[in-house]
């Protein structure tokens, strides 16, 4: 995880690893909102006349040694909110997820990132030969100790053409998963039954050398499942390493013996990967 959090860090520049510093804006930029220890904005990437979508970005910087959270926020914290219906000539915004960093503390494990991120968006106009209006307003939570609600709303003209934040964009870009299927990751998962009272199991076993450093991290099919940070274990086969974690967080209502759809995201150093799959 450490080559991830090196390429955040160079994300930030030297100038400006606070933003609440609130340095000046440019055309590709809206101006930064300032909130209990971060800030936000909209950026823009540079896009082609030809392009399906545009390229934007959300970026948030807090002080330093506080953190933000993913999509999903792990045992506790709150995944930020994106609202874009103020926007013009706007068809769809799709908000990609940067992989995320394992924070641990005394309240468990949650998932997310340290002192800066970029959440990449698609922007798809309605009208492909205007510019989108685009109009976001963020909930979101920073934490150092304790956490604190933050919100911030902004608003960038999204057109063709260069941009100065070009080469940032593309870096949290390059951090965003991969698809890939359980085949291509030669992923796979199986249930151990309940007994004792406890919880079913569930084992992953994924590629990856021994003694490479690899994260996973398990998503259910929707945001009210809440499923615990797989742990590495032992017993693994050759080439592999296995995870296992506990088929609890489910949400009331949901048969754990049925088959259950579950989406892996497997970090390896700077490279992260996405595997939807079920567990039958």
């Amino acid at each position: 995880m450490n080559d991830i959090r090196r390429i955040i860090s160079a994300m930030v520049i030297a100038g400006a690893v606070m933003a609440l510093a609130l340095p000046a804006h440019a055309a590709d930029s809206s101006p930064w909102v300032q909130e209990n220890h971060a800030a936000m904005r909209l950026i823009a990437g540079a896009n082609q006349k030809d392009a399906d979508s545009l390229r934007a970005g959300i970026e948030i910087r807090m002080a330093p040694g506080w953190h933000t959270y993913w999509r999903y926020p792990g045992d506790s914290g709150v995944p930020p909110r994106f609202d874009f219906s103020g926007s013009q000539n706007l068809a769809a915004a799709k908000v990609l997820y940067p992989a995320p960093q394992l924070l641990t503390d005394e309240s468990g494990n949650s998932l997310g990132y340290i002192n800066a991120v970029i959440f990449p968006l698609r922007v798809t106009p309605k009208q492909a030969d205007k510019p989108v209006s685009l109009r976001v307003a963020v909930d979101y939570a920073v934490c150092e100790k304790l956490c604190v609600p933050a919100k911030g709303n902004a608003e960038l003209t999204l057109a063709t053409g260069a941009s100065g934040n070009e080469m940032a964009l593309a870096a949290a870009e390059a951090l965003v998963p991969k698809p890939t299927s359980a085949a291509e990751a030669e992923l796979s998962v199986k249930r151990v039954p309940a007994k004792d009272g406890q919880n079913a199991r569930v084992l992953v076993d994924v590629a990856a050398p021994a003694g490479k450093r690899v994260a996973l991290f398990a998503e259910g099919p929707t945001p009210e499942w809440a499923l615990p940070v797989p742990k590495p274990v032992e017993g693994a086969p050759a080439g592999h390493q296995r995870f296992e974690f506990a088929l609890d967080g489910l949400p009331p209502g949901v048969d754990a013996a049925g088959s259950v759809p579950l989406t892996f995201t497997l970090v390896e150093g700077a490279r992260a990967f996405e595997v939807k799959t079920r567990l039958d």
